[in-house]
């Protein structure tokens, strides 16, 4: 039996009417740039999320540079941000000119320590930039307490979380700037790169709307050196045909979720994800701490079954940050689960003997 990581052919079975109903709207109009179909998306998003403001642009990426660039956080300034993510997250502050601070993470969510970010904040810190790891938010409570403390503001990447819960609230919406990322293997996943920024200030909406478009306004004057960043409309209407899905599609995956936690808690050697009480996640990937994980990934792939390590190495130690002098030891907990943390299929379309298969491929490799 064949398990993939995941299965767009089966996601886009059930829509590829649709979306193609909707892409021919697009030709017709011609407007592939920032047309009536982005801001319709966009609308949509923020009744979703109950946000007041979303943004548009043309990938996860740009959307953190985007949000970094409308606080003014440059050259001198510091962000502190988790060595346990992907690159975009730390490459994109530096980018701006500006320093990533890594600080280690909790062992059990796999998301940013608060109490490490106390520690790590000094007289040029100018932001935090938590990651909603997997789909589920990180400590938005503490993290929001203290940097209304330390006067900074808070970025949230939330690449792979969108409809996920930080006690009650919607994760992108907390801080100052949410961050969305529309690769396709997200859970609202577009045909391309996609992108968009949160917010709920009027102002700071204005300046992002601005900045994706070279910094201009009006058109041709430029107040900012921005970006050529924008949200294309066939993405955009691709995106509208799947967003009203995401709600169920989420569900399953938490369904998927709770069969694993059933069926495979008295396997002694992995533990399973924990979700902390006051979230409700989306589980993005669905992320085991496993005892000889390469050995069982090797299996599990031999098996056909996919699977992925998310991350392999932690971001202080890689070799583009050497200038930033961390070592081995800086962050002990993202070091050690790069060695241990395996992410199963978790998609919403698996069949249920494809769970079956995966589980008892697991089973059979720790028992023999």
């Amino acid at each position: 039996m064949q398990v993939p990581l995941l299965d767009l052919n089966a996601h886009y079975a059930p829509l590829i009417e649709q979306i193609k109903l909707k892409l021919n709207e697009v030709f017709l109009t011609h407007q592939y740039i920032l047309g009536p179909h982005v801001r319709a998306f966009e609308l949509m998003v923020q009744d979703f999320l109950d946000v007041n403001h979303s943004v548009g642009c043309a990938s996860g990426t740009d959307a953190l540079v985007l949000a970094l660039k409308a606080l003014n956080i440059g050259k001198g300034d510091e962000v502190i941000t988790t060595p346990f993510t992907f690159f975009a997250t730390a490459s994109s502050i530096a980018r701006v000119g500006a320093k990533p601070v890594f600080v280690d993470i909790k062992p059990d969510t796999f998301n940013i320590d608060p109490a490490k970010i106390e520690e790590a904040v000094t007289p040029q810190t100018r932001a935090i930039l938590p990651v909603h790891l997997f789909g589920q938010p990180a400590e938005m409570d503490r993290i929001m307490e203290i940097a209304r403390r330390h006067n900074l503001s808070v970025i949230e990447d939330n690449a792979q979380g969108i409809g996920s819960l930080y006690d009650g609230k919607k994760a992108g919406t907390i801080g100052d700037i949410g961050t969305l990322s529309f690769f396709p293997s997200k859970n609202l996943g577009c045909m391309g790169d996609g992108g968009m920024c949160l917010t709920n200030n009027e102002d700071l909406a204005d300046k992002l709307r601005q900045l994706r478009v070279h910094g201009e306004n009006p058109k041709y004057y430029h107040k900012w050196i921005g970006l050529n960043s924008r949200l294309d409309s066939i993405q955009a209407a691709i995106l509208a045909v799947k967003l009203p899905y995401l709600e169920g599609w989420s569900e399953k995956r938490r369904e998927n979720a709770r069969y694993y936690y059933e069926n495979l808690q008295d396997i002694e050697e992995i533990m399973l994800p924990y979700i902390n009480p006051k979230t409700r996640t989306i589980y993005n990937q669905f992320t085991i701490i496993a005892k000889k994980r390469d050995e069982l990934k090797d299996h599990l792939v031999q098996a056909g079954i996919g699977c992925a390590i998310y991350y392999p190495r932690p971001l202080h130690l890689q070799e583009c940050f050497a200038y930033l002098e961390a070592s081995e030891g800086d962050c002990p907990n993202a070091e050690r689960l790069a060695g241990e943390v395996l992410s199963l299929p978790i998609y919403p379309d698996l069949k249920p003997a494809q769970l079956d298969y995966v589980i008892e491929t697991i089973k059979k490799y720790y028992r023999n």
